[in-house]
């Protein structure tokens, strides 16, 4: 395994944990009622979603083959 390969699972492991933080912190109460409110979620719920899914597309891409 290449230290790439290595490197964009580590990336995409990580962007799993940081998804799955923040869909967790999009079911709290108190985020629900936020959103019930104001028809969105808090900044730091969106950063954990939008970054995790960010990490989990690149480093997926690092982790592909790559033609040669």
């Amino acid at each position: 395994m290449t230290p790439l390969r290595a490197l964009g699972i580590a990336i995409a492991v990580s962007g799993a944990v940081f998804l799955y933080f923040g869909l967790n912190a999009s079911d709290a109460p108190l985020e629900q009622a936020s959103e019930a409110l104001t028809g969105s979620y808090s900044n730091h719920t969106l950063w954990y979603i939008a970054g995790g899914l960010g990490a989990m597309i690149a480093g997926i891409s690092l982790a592909l083959p790559t033609r040669r």
